[in-house]
């Protein structure tokens, strides 16, 4: 069975830019130039390049590890729970501190 070294035919037909941050390189840097697989499979490798991106290695690190973390997240979304979150409310006693003084007058309050 043949080899097929997608890399270099991807760095052939993609522009040599991070898909992710937009980093160009060129030169020394070209090895930090990642081949990153659109459907996480390293054996579907279209002679088009349609299931890659070039990656820098950091980008391409955090979209491994984002679907890494994904498998360990809750699946329920802790804020679509039913109730308050919180009983304090700061703000309870502000219609009582801006009501003229001429109407605390006539209610007997002090001022």
């Amino acid at each position: 069975m043949k080899k097929v070294d997608y890399r270099s035919q991807a760095l052939k037909i993609l522009p040599w830019v991070c898909g992710k941050c937009g980093r160009e390189f060129a030169g020394k840097n070209l090895r930090e130039l990642t081949v990153h697989h659109i459907d996480h499979n390293y054996k579907n490798n279209p002679p088009d390049g349609s299931n890659w991106e070039l990656l820098c290695i950091y980008c391409h690190d955090n979209e491994h590890s984002r679907t890494l973390d994904a498998e360990w997240l809750p699946t329920e979304n802790p804020d679509k729970r039913g109730g308050p979150t919180t009983t304090h409310n700061p703000f309870a006693a502000l219609a009582g501190l801006l009501q003229p003084k001429a109407d605390k007058a006539k209610k007997g309050e002090p001022d």
